[in-house]
């Protein structure tokens, strides 16, 4: 099974928020949350531990092939707006294809414009950063407007217009430099879409393991050689019902794994999501 949960709900104090709207094609791993009216666009990945929560300031964009990597934070004062990309007032808004690396901040009012790469640790508050510009690791960006282009270096702390209207422009370097990280993540992020999440998988393989109550069936070889998963004795359907009731009763969806025997031999496994919220639908489709 995995476990998918791709919005998480607003807390019972702040039930009038409004829902994320998440593109079909964005991937969004359960292990992060994201409350309140946010609009996540095509392509978006949003990595595990990050939080991105609409529940003061609203509302956040993060516009199309964005990447959010992981433990990053994005909230947004209640006051304070900027003007997106498409003439709308935001919290926050993040260009397109840009990419807020390993626990950056970016708190509202911010602007992140198109092609944009914030590096690790950094903040963003108050501000208006260009397109294309570069934030390297452990900077402060604060309450000034930074044009397209521009190299915040690491370390550095932006806090005046002057500061900000002396920065350089992004050399060849920087770009190589951001090129490889956000290779290296953009490779990671295609890991997770085809795991399907598998650290919520291996919790429920090893529970599974462990009860030595699962048999393989090898289909003739003619038919790929494909093996087959079965629950067997009562008490490990009865766990597994139990289990799935709990899941489905917290908002989270169902999905079987499957390989053949090249695939299982690796533990590449595919996932078939379970489109249903009915504990018997789910529990025969599992079986």
């Amino acid at each position: 099974m995995v476990v998918c949960g791709f919005a998480v709900p607003p807390t019972p104090q702040l039930k009038s928020l409004a829902e994320p709207q998440i593109d079909p094609t964005a991937y969004v791993h359960s292990f992060s949350n994201i409350i309140g009216d946010v609009c996540i666009g095509k392509d978006v990945t949003i990595a595990p531990g990050t939080s991105i929560r609409a529940d003061e300031g609203a509302p956040f964009c993060v516009s199309a092939g964005a990447s959010i990597q992981d433990g990053v934070v994005i909230h947004g004062l209640e006051k304070g707006r900027v003007v997106g990309d498409d003439g709308h007032d935001y919290s926050v808004w993040i260009g397109k294809n840009s990419s807020i690396t390993h626990m950056a901040l970016i708190h509202g009012p911010a602007y992140v414009g198109d092609n944009c790469f914030i590096g690790f640790r950094s903040t963003v508050f108050n501000a208006r950063i260009g397109h294309g510009c570069i934030v390297m690791m452990h900077s402060l960006v604060q309450d000034v407007e930074i044009s397209p282009g521009k190299l915040v270096p690491s370390g550095a702390i932006i806090t005046s217009q002057q500061q900000a209207d002396q920065l350089p422009d992004v050399r060849e370097s920087d770009r190589a430099f951001v090129h490889h990280v956000v290779g290296i993540n953009d490779a990671l992020h295609m890991g997770y879409r085809r795991v399907e999440n598998d650290a919520g998988i291996m919790p429920v393989r090893d529970e599974i393991n462990k009860s030595n109550e699962l048999s393989r069936a090898t289909h003739n070889a003619t038919h790929n050689n494909v093996t087959t998963m079965q629950l067997q004795t009562k008490q490990t359907k009865i766990d597994t019902a139990q289990q799935v009731r709990q899941l489905l009763s917290q908002g989270y969806r169902i999905a079987a794994e499957y390989a053949d025997e090249r695939h299982f031999r690796t533990s590449s496994w595919y996932s078939a999501p379970i489109n249903s919220s009915s504990e018997s639908t789910a529990i025969a489709s599992l079986q």
